[in-house]
């Protein structure tokens, strides 16, 4: 049986560049062709809730927000305790962070392989629906890395 995947697009649609995970989901909708055992998952603010998404996956890829300190439309991929620069994987804006959530599925009996690819935002104080220039420029290249971690870890071909 193929490996169940979950990509998941976090933050707030509402505040500029927050809604980089959201917009880059909807952008893989469009223009990626993906199969069927790929889920693309706007997961929005959710937070705990998604734990029923999370715990049917093999492998979580969330694409989100981060604060690394980089140049705004810089691109980060995240893996264990890097997770807390994902601004989803941070108290706040999504209730319960999503290691917490991860942390949830692994007491439940499921934690899958987690793994944040991301985005430096220029603005997510502004509320403001649609992404920064700089953001909304560098999208398609974040898309190209979530389709470029399912080829590494050869969910596609």
């Amino acid at each position: 049986m193929a490996e169940q995947v979950l990509v998941l697009g976090v933050g707030n649609i509402l505040f500029s560049d927050e809604a980089i995970g959201v917009r880059t989901v909807e952008h893989l909708q469009q223009c990626a062709s993906l199969p069927e055992n790929v889920l693309l998952m706007d997961g929005g603010t959710l937070g705990i809730r998604l734990m029923d998404a999370i715990m049917g996956c093999d492998l979580l890829i969330v694409v989100d927000a981060v604060l690394g300190g980089g140049e705004p439309g810089t691109l980060y991929r995240l893996e264990g305790e890097g997770l807390r620069e994902s601004m989803s994987f941070r108290d706040s804006m999504h209730q319960t962070d999503l290691v917490d959530t991860l942390i949830y599925c692994d007491l439940a009996g499921h934690r899958p392989d987690a793994v944040v690819l991301g985005m430096e935002p220029a603005d997510y104080h502004t509320m403001e629906i649609g992404l920064t220039p700089v953001c909304q420029e560098r999208l398609p290249d974040l898309a190209g890395k979530v389709v470029e971690e399912l080829r590494a870890r050869g969910v596609i071909a």
